[in-house]
């Protein structure tokens, strides 16, 4: 007479996001987890899923009200908080659980103040593990107090059809006014961090140039009305697109991709420039030289000129623009794929969990 197959416990996690930074990857993971048989819910912003769509992916989602967030996380067996204010409600909805708690760590960089030192302190103390996407955040983990602090890279999801390709580079260029002329691209939210200041100061030494380049940023923020002030007043080459959707197709038809930031972690924009093979300039800054290697151009931050010469050097030099390129899909091939980002995550829920049997 032979005994029953002994049923193996479902997986139960809550992914928090705190805003739709992170939800690419968060939709990523409930995809990969959902087909590993984990139950995944997403506590989100209501706006997240009509953007991400977690619904879809496998997941259940609600929305990231206080009581859902409490209700959530009752019958988890991992919470994992997407970046720092994200991992501080975890653990205040956590509070008096022995449910362990993963944080995503996106927070860090020079200029914080007080209370977002404090708040990072908080929450690496209050994480079972926290998971840094590049080894400067790994480090600024465990200085503010993590007990467990690893490397796990974050992959930007390549979509249904894998990295983008545009059948039709000019027609992206004509849209952007950009037929005859250098076309340069940078992408992510208006906000200080990101060294747009410093960019407009690079641009103005653009207008030298013959033809004359034009830059366009991707993105939405509260420097917005700052920056659109300046492009008129200094009648600089510039135009502000807002939020795009197809921000990866324009970055795929441009001539080199700029990363001005004051800190990155593990750019998005990095790493879809190199993928795509378009030359980048960036900054030298928190996990930038780690993810692009020698296959971008870096410079120091909030150095306009050194940022201003680098971009004109690579228009003046197409043969190191294609060596660029092929540099940087070389590069993207060492990368961890969508798979290894969910298989390390899991393999971490399982160590978590397999402490508390």
């Amino acid at each position: 007479m032979s005994s029953s197959p002994v049923p193996v416990p479902v997986l139960r996690t809550v992914q928090v996001l705190g805003g739709a930074s992170g939800g690419a990857h968060v939709r990523s993971l409930a995809t990969g987890l959902a087909a590993r048989g984990v139950r995944v819910t997403v506590c989100a912003p209501v706006e997240t899923e009509g953007e991400y769509d977690f619904t879809s992916a496998g997941a259940r989602f609600t929305p990231d009200a206080v009581s859902a967030l409490r209700a959530a996380v009752v019958e988890a067996d991992v919470v994992h908080a997407h970046g720092v204010r994200a991992g501080m409600r975890a653990a205040l909805a956590l509070r008096g659980r022995r449910v362990p708690l993963v944080v995503s760590w996106h927070g860090g960089g020079p200029g914080a103040g007080r209370l977002s030192l404090l708040l990072e302190r908080h929450v690496a103390r209050a994480a079972a593990v926290v998971l840094g996407a590049s080894s400067a955040q790994v480090d600024l983990a465990r200085l503010r107090g993590a007990r467990d602090a690893r490397l796990a890279a974050v992959a930007v999801p390549a979509g249904p059809q894998g990295p983008v390709a545009v059948a039709d580079p000019g027609k992206a260029r004509a849209e952007l006014g950009a037929v005859e002329r250098p076309l340069l691209i940078a992408v992510g939210s208006l906000v200080r961090r990101r060294g747009y200041s410093v960019l407009l100061d690079a641009a103005r030494a653009w207008r030298t140039l013959d033809p004359v380049p034009l830059l366009v940023i991707a993105g939405e923020g509260p420097m917005r009305a700052e920056l659109a002030r300046r492009i008129e007043a200094e009648g600089l080459p510039v135009r502000l697109l807002g939020r795009r959707r197809d921000a990866a197709r324009l970055l795929a038809a441009a001539d080199v991709a700029v990363l001005p930031s004051r800190w990155e972690a593990r750019s998005p924009l990095a790493q879809e420039a190199l993928r795509v093979g378009v030359p980048l300039v960036a900054t030298a800054v928190g996990g930038v030289p780690e993810l692009v290697g020698e296959a971008g151009v870096l410079v120091p931050y909030g150095d306009a000129g050194a940022l201003a010469a680098a971009v004109s050097g690579l228009l003046g030099d197409p043969a190191r623009r294609e060596a660029l390129a092929l540099a940087g899909r070389v590069q993207a091939m060492t990368w961890p794929s969508e798979d290894d980002t969910v298989a390390q995550v899991l393999s971490v829920y399982d160590e978590l969990t397999s402490r508390r049997r």
